[in-house]
């Protein structure tokens, strides 16, 4: 059995990520496991052919998003959907996609110029994202129209959201093959245990809000992150493979998701089958 995984080049360097154990683990159990890093190579797109079982999408760059959609096009298995990774990529299509699913988020605007913005600003802070962005870069909350001058370099439209002041922690829950997990973590993180946050439990509307954000892309492994605001939940970011720090024996747990998916001698469940046996246990 082989499993290859598109890395960002940072990623063989970055400490405390899960994926080095889960390819230890995957590799014990008699799995091949390619690490493939797309802006290291020479790519002759022409020889771009499935070779592995399963192809798993950890890179978020340009040419590993299109790598991606390539493998897609000539039929790999991705644990991680392609167009559902893409979709996730821009925040403009992920919020109408939730919007559409009856997933509370943030009153959401995007203007393809900063003074458009200005009106919002009547009502109270507006929070702007890189709609492409990813792990808080480039996020700002903007509080008056003069500082509006400063988002001019801005490269493509502005991403506004009507800025929600958390009550407390962040929240985050990670869903893999259709159970559950809840990390409350402050925001920014200043330490490794910070980031590591500590385990909630998931009430019965936050698991409602998770199980309405995988059934609207159609899978049964992600990450969001949750603000409370005024006692009401707001969804503000979805990924499709996070890092799900927190999360007890995540390493073992994703690996095992992995094996199982790429084994091509089970009959794996659909991840709607899988959504429904999590709400039976709820």
């Amino acid at each position: 059995m082989k499993v290859g995984i598109l890395m960002m080049e940072h990623a063989k360097v970055r400490q405390q990520s899960v994926m080095p154990q889960v390819v230890q683990i995957l590799t014990d159990w008699g799995v091949k496991v390619d690490l493939i890093y797309p802006e290291q190579e020479l790519i002759d797109v022409a020889n771009i052919r499935v070779e592995h079982e399963l192809y798993i999408l950890k890179a978020s760059s340009p040419l590993a998003m299109s790598m991606a959609a390539a493998l897609h096009a000539i039929g790999a298995k991705m644990l991680n959907p392609y167009p559902v990774a893409a979709m996730l990529r821009d925040k403009i299509v992920t919020e109408r996609v939730l919007r559409t699913a009856g997933v509370p988020t943030p009153d959401t605007y995007v203007a393809d110029r900063a003074e458009l913005l200005a009106p919002l600003l009547e009502a109270g802070p507006i929070i702007i994202k890189p709609y492409r962005g990813s792990r808080g870069r480039g996020v700002r909350v903007i509080w008056d129209a003069d500082e509006l001058d400063e988002l001019s370099t801005i490269d493509g439209p502005m991403f506004a959201q009507r800025y929600q002041k958390p009550e407390g922690v962040d929240r985050k829950i990670y869903c893999i093959g259709g159970q559950l997990f809840g990390v409350e973590r402050v925001w920014p993180p200043l330490t490794y245990e910070d980031k590591l946050g500590r385990p909630f439990t998931v009430t019965p509307e936050l698991r409602d809000i998770a199980l309405r954000c995988a059934r609207a892309f159609g899978v049964d492994l992600l990450g969001l992150d949750i603000v409370i605001s005024d006692g009401r939940p707001y969804v503000v970011d979805v990924n499709s493979f996070p890092g799900f720090k927190g999360v007890p024996d995540a390493a073992l747990r994703l690996a095992d998701y992995i094996f199982a998916a790429a084994d091509r001698r089970s009959v794996p469940r659909q991840p709607a089958a899988r959504l429904a046996v999590a709400e039976v246990q709820k």
